[in-house]
């Protein structure tokens, strides 16, 4: 298999850049749940859908848009994980939602794709943030 380095990332199709995404920040939430001390596997799945559902995701990079807090490359990346078409939406969301959400996972894996690790351990921060305290303000 050829090597990242071999693909230009910014040119990755939006649902390419999702897929790495998803995978990237599930890890994500998948940590910070065992490290804040919740470990039982029923709490662990039901605690991690708070933070992966399309619902929860599409609210992260709706309010990240509203506050500025993406970079305009980011934002670019986000309308295009928005406008993708993705075939198939899940029963449990509306189209609006689910492609809000694809967005979401499109800049997390563009960011990490690119090798950005502290950006990406920042918008990360603030995601998993936001979910536990949606009332303070998304720095």
């Amino acid at each position: 298999m050829g090597n990242l380095r071999d693909i230009d990332v910014k040119q990755l199709n939006a649902l390419a850049l999702a897929y790495m995404g998803d995978a990237v920040y599930e890890q994500a939430v998948r940590e910070h749940l065992l490290r804040s001390g919740r470990v039982k596997p029923q709490i662990l799945h039901k605690e991690a859908t708070q933070f992966v559902s399309a619902k929860a995701q599409a609210r992260i990079i709706m309010t990240m848009k509203e506050r500025k807090l993406l970079t305009e490359e980011e934002e670019a990346v986000m309308r295009r994980g928005r406008n993708a078409k993705a075939g198939s939406v899940p029963k449990s969301t509306d189209v609006t939602t689910y492609n809000y959400s694809s967005a979401f996972e499109a800049v997390l894996g563009y960011v990490y794709l690119l090798n950005r690790q502290e950006r990406l351990a920042e918008l990360i921060a603030k995601a998993i943030r936001y979910v536990e305290h949606p009332e303070e303000e998304m720095v």
